[in-house]
């Protein structure tokens, strides 16, 4: 085996498990992107850069299937890192437009092979 092929080896990219994990993934990598977190470090290399999901979300929204109501859902339960609860009243509408957008995002991204179901 030559060192290049051990290199592809070793650093394959890696999948994402879940929609959810990867709109997370996205939006921390992001901040770090953009300097509001400093120090931190990805060790783990994905399959789908930055701009490939920013381009796939700009692709579903201006086809009309993430809604505005969704994306401003998407982002601010994003940036609280975690997904709206449904049994929390005042979480309730949000926890349904966040289940249909990662829905729809899912079904996206695993059409393209940068989500696994395992």
């Amino acid at each position: 085996m030559t060192a290049q092929q051990n290199t592809q080896y070793e650093y394959a990219p890696e999948k994402f498990h879940s929609a959810e994990q990867m709109w997370f993934w996205f939006l921390y990598s992001k901040s770090v992107q953009n300097g509001f977190m400093h120090g931190a470090s990805h060790a783990t290399r994905r399959c789908a850069e930055l701009l490939d999901v920013e381009t796939l979300i700009t692709k579903l929204y201006l086809s009309g299937k993430l809604s505005a109501e969704q994306l401003g859902v998407m982002k601010e339960f994003g940036d609280r890192r975690r997904a709206p609860h449904q049994y929390i009243w005042a979480e309730n509408r949000a926890a349904d437009l966040w289940r249909r957008a990662m829905e729809t995002l899912d079904a996206a991204a695993f059409a393209r092979g940068w989500i696994v179901h395992e």
